[in-house]
């Protein structure tokens, strides 16, 4: 398993916003409400995430891996890997859904109810952008020190 490469998550937000976009364009009118609380739980997992790779990037740092007491275990760093490449697919996919429903909603900004909902959707893109960002730097932070598998775009997955 390699680490994820960015250009396969760009893809695959490309490719949801495209999606989005024309499934809004037949389904637009069975929507609920999008609000600004529609997209807040990606933000809330982004954080976490986040403050788990701080977690994470000191035990490394501190060269606290291993078992024992106050230590961080080898698999509990596979196993946030894991949950990184997995948040960031979701993230990148959660991202290209609510860009499409976005560029769909400022196409019609005009119109009172798709004007409503574009502040809602706004805050959904940039949570989900946010969960991306904090999900490849947790993969970022589960690196040892002497790896130099900086650049993910170019190794095999």
């Amino acid at each position: 398993m390699g680490p994820t490469r960015k250009r396969d998550l760009a893809a695959a937000v490309v490719g949801v916003a495209i999606v989005a976009w024309l499934l809004m364009r037949v389904l637009y009118h069975y929507f609920p409400p999008i609000t600004l609380w529609t997209g807040l739980s990606l933000l809330a997992v982004a954080a976490i995430e986040a403050g788990w790779a701080v977690s994470v990037r000191a035990k490394i740092s501190a060269g606290q891996i291993g078992v024992g007491g106050g230590r961080l275990h080898p698999l509990t760093v596979a196993r946030s890997v894991v949950i990184a490449k997995a948040s960031a697919w979701v993230g990148a996919l959660m991202l290209g859904w609510w860009a499409g429903v976005l560029v769909f909603l400022l196409l019609r900004r005009s119109e009172q109810v798709a004007g409503s909902f574009i502040p809602g959707a706004a805050v959904a893109a940039a949570s989900a952008l946010a969960l991306v960002v904090a999900a490849m730097w947790l993969q970022h932070c589960c690196k040892s020190p002497g790896d130099s598998t900086d650049d993910a775009d170019g190794a095999p997955e």
